[in-house]
């Protein structure tokens, strides 16, 4: 059987090194492309590994970037033509942010460097994001942000410092209350969205309070459905347009 088709985060990471200066040719020998390939099969994406020999060995690394030789315009030989719509996409993306580039694979890097982070991001469950592959960033930062909204320390603290603030805990995208609604079923009932974009994710900065914001389970959803451009205020403003549309009809 083959192996799983190239992952966003894979590319992106494949990506950075085609993109070095100091990367050295593209071939298996190359002890980069043979590091990348020690980082590629570390990473918490694939559970099945029909042929695990072979799974992102270091000439499937060199294929990778020989790939996009192809889509370089700076350069002006052949390149190899078994590229992918992913590939093309990735490249689009990043050949004029290179800079953001280095600092999205750095994360990705550090994160799946971290054996107890592995284990926790592999155990979040998937979703449309991860099942489409669609976050710019990659699936793995977007499942460390989940496993950061999760943390019930910080979500103790949250929770906590909303109570002392202004004494009850309310969607502060939609406002939702749940024990007004819900009565003493809705008590300390709530969600927990991490602001910070995906782009600008360090895993070496500590979450703080202020990177959080407290949501009902319908908005959290939403959030996440477009996680690189919705943040908290735009959904609310959103909202608050909608609800306004409907009071004018009536």
């Amino acid at each position: 059987m083959r192996n799983p088709k190239w992952h966003r985060d894979e590319i992106i990471l494949a990506l950075d090194l085609y993109f070095d200066e100091h990367r050295g040719p593209i071939d298996d020998k190359n002890k980069k492309i043979i590091a990348l390939s020690h980082t590629l099969n570390q990473l918490p994406l694939f559970q099945d590994r029909p042929d695990k020999e072979r799974f992102r060995n270091a000439n499937g690394v060199t294929l990778k970037l020989s790939n996009f030789l192809a889509l370089d315009p700076d350069y002006h030989g052949k390149g190899m033509t078994s590229l992918s719509r992913l590939d093309r996409a990735v490249f689009e993306e990043f050949y004029q942010q290179r800079q953001l580039l280095r600092r999205i694979a750095t994360e990705i890097r550090q994160i799946s460097g971290d054996p107890e982070l592995r284990q926790q991001l592999q155990s979040v469950e998937e979703d449309e994001q991860t099942i489409s592959d669609t976050v710019s960033e990659g699936q793995i930062l977007y499942k460390y942000h989940k496993v950061i909204e999760r943390n019930p320390i910080i979500i103790l603290k949250k929770k906590k410092q909303a109570l002392e603030r202004s004494g009850k805990l309310s969607c502060e995208a939609c406002e939702f209350d749940f024990i007004t609604f819900y009565g003493d079923l809705g008590k300390d009932f709530i969600e927990c969205h991490h602001r910070v974009p995906l782009a600008s994710f360090q895993k070496s900065k500590n979450t703080s309070l202020d990177d959080l914001a407290l949501v009902c389970a319908n908005c959290h959803r939403m959030l996440h459905k477009s996680i690189d451009t919705m943040s908290v205020e735009k959904l609310r403003n959103l909202i608050h347009a909608k609800i306004k549309g409907s009071d004018a009809k009536l």
